[in-house]
């Protein structure tokens, strides 16, 4: 059961009582994306109330425009390349990245940031703006911390043996609903079994895949990204990763519009998904550690020397700011354990695009 959510009494309940019910799924959809959403009215935007690699530093841009680059190159530098930012927030992803490209690579660079909220004032006119993915772009999409915002129902096993989807109110009270069958049941047997233990719960990551499918469809050629909190079958956890997130705490998650509601990913469904994309068949997805994938593109967080600080303390100063904005971004137990998902599509081949060389032969 998630923490901090209450169990209605009994098995049915009063009329009074069922007025309101509903999955997960179609209660988060609401909560964030509906008419008075979370994602639509909080004029701070996700920033104000969580922390994402992409606030943590702008060595994150950097290292994003970075792969931009390799990606580039793979495809033998397009007239036009595309830089797909899949839930934008209000833009701080893709303007960094444009502004960490090289000139001549941001020439040609279409920069395209897909967010359900209105677009900020004063976003670079380069960016367009728009709801959905565009369809038949050349280059890289990036979705950081996007696939554990699309809502998805929760299962639950009740004291039979069996798993029942779980219903909640807006107030956050839970009770549990008719038992889950056909694709989702499927998805279960296939993604996370759940054994008979009463109160072990899932997350049923069904529409991530088929959102991540139709994300990578929308690419032509180059590579698709997943960077989000994870887990795979053979570590998920027990009862579930639902919660909310307010003011930079974590809260129980309440589908009144007013927190953020989010759960880890199902990674490996989704890469599943993705390699099966609609229309083709695609070659095999990748899946590292952030901190691997970050190293891989130029972020260490080494220390400075410490003779720098004599010679030139400002300098020093600036290396050690950014030695600990690193240190953040690849740390074990924080920002570090986020899983990348690396989606190639056409003839790229995403383990390459990860071997660092020195910048002046990538140039």
């Amino acid at each position: 059961m998630t923490a901090g959510a209450s169990r209605a009494t009994g098995a049915s309940g009063t009329h009074e009582n069922q007025r309101g019910w509903r999955g997960w799924r179609e209660a988060a959809q609401d909560a964030l994306y509906g008419p008075a959403g979370f994602y639509r009215t909080a004029p701070e935007g996700p920033a104000g109330h969580f922390r994402t690699s992409v606030h943590a530093s702008p060595l994150f841009a950097g290292a994003v425009a970075r792969l931009l680059c390799r990606v580039d190159e793979a495809l033998g530098r397009p007239a036009t390349l595309a830089f797909v930012d899949m839930a934008a927030g209000r833009g701080e992803l893709v303007t960094g990245v444009l502004a960490a490209l090289p000139a001549e690579v941001a020439a040609r660079t279409r920069a395209y940031a897909v967010e359900i909220a209105d677009r900020p004032d004063g976003l670079d006119h380069r960016i367009e703006w728009s709801a959905e993915p565009p369809r038949g772009t050349t280059g890289l999409l990036f979705a950081n911390e996007w696939l554990d915002n699309v809502p998805v129902d929760v299962a639950e096993v009740d004291g039979s043996g069996l798993v029942r989807r779980v219903l909640v109110r807006d107030d956050g009270t839970e009770r549990l609903g008719e038992p889950v069958a056909g694709a989702e049941a499927e998805w279960l047997a296939r993604w996370w079994p759940l054994t008979g233990e009463e109160g072990l719960r899932a997350e049923i990551g069904l529409p991530r895949d088929v959102a991540w499918a139709r994300a990578v469809a929308a690419l032509d050629a180059g590579l698709a990204v997943a960077a989000d909190y994870a887990h795979t079958v053979g570590t998920r956890p027990p009862f579930g990763t639902l919660t909310g997130f307010r003011e930079g705490r974590e809260t129980p998650p309440v589908p009144d519009g007013s927190c953020d509601i989010t759960a880890h990913v199902a990674l490996d469904a989704c890469a599943a998904a993705g390699k099966r994309a609609p229309g083709r068949t695609l070659p095999d997805a990748l899946s590292r550690p952030q901190r691997e994938v970050l190293r891989a593109l130029g972020i260490t967080g080494v220390r400075p020397p410490l003779a720098l600080a004599s010679s030139d303390p400002t300098a020093y100063v600036r290396a050690l700011a950014s030695a600990s904005e690193a240190a953040e971004l690849t740390a074990a137990g924080g920002l570090g354990d986020f899983r990348w998902l690396l989606q190639p599509v056409g003839s790229l081949d995403a383990e390459a695009l990860l071997v660092d060389v020195p910048d002046d032969e990538e140039e």
